[in-house]
């Protein structure tokens, strides 16, 4: 089952969620959350696997609970929730360690598989903060290319790409035609080179230094 911790300031949102989420069999919301003061106490208290965050609540922002929430050992995955679009939003919550990225108004069927995809140590990005996450990454800090990537083996290579472009596991192994597991031995090979805890870190680092652009 997976544990789910749900922190939004709107009780309608929240219910929605939460019966979403708990038609599926799999997943049990454990608690909610109406600020991030109280999302960062609820998430010591009852240790989901995976919260959902809202990124604007009164007396803590969920970029600050989740800065908070990841400081604890063997902290659970956050997946950011938002209406707001905005590259700055992105930015931040990439910065304080979110592994994931989810519009408000996204289809029921892509916030469960959002879940399930933190759960397993997968992340979903919203294809429309990906193309935004594109534009604030897209100029490489230096034209040399990082030794981490040149370590990279070229199937390697292939599966960062497709990464930075927000293919769950399931996708690449379909893409590539290879199984889920190879894709995740790929992955983990990718980050431990990279030197990054999470895909979407090793996503900033394949835009911030050019490795993958708008184009390619």
């Amino acid at each position: 089952m997976i544990r789910v911790l749900v922190a939004d300031d709107q009780a309608l949102v929240r219910t929605g969620f939460r019966v979403i989420l708990e038609s599926e069999g799999d997943i049990e919301v454990v608690a909610e959350a109406v600020n991030g003061v109280e999302a960062v106490r609820l998430a010591a208290l009852h240790k989901p696997a995976v919260v959902l965050m809202d990124i604007r609540m009164p007396e803590l922002d969920g970029l600050g609970a989740t800065e908070q929430i990841l400081r604890a050992p063997d902290p659970p995955t956050v997946v950011v929730l938002t209406t707001f679009d905005q590259n700055e939003y992105v930015y931040r919550a990439l910065r304080v360690g979110a592994a994931g990225f989810l519009l408000k108004d996204a289809p029921a069927s892509r916030l469960v598989a959002a879940v399930r995809a933190a759960a397993t140590g997968d992340s979903l990005i919203e294809p429309s903060i990906t193309a935004r996450l594109v534009e604030r990454f897209a100029e490489p800090a230096s034209s040399a290319v990082p030794p981490a990537l040149e370590a990279l083996t070229e199937r390697e290579r292939d599966v960062l790409r497709l990464v930075a472009r927000g293919l769950s596991n399931a996708e690449i192994a379909h893409e590539m035609v290879v199984a889920e597991t190879t894709v995740k031995t790929h992955v983990a090979r990718v980050l431990a080179k990279l030197g990054v805890r999470d895909r979407v870190q090793a996503v900033v680092v394949a835009y911030e230094t050019g490795f993958v652009t708008r184009t390619r």
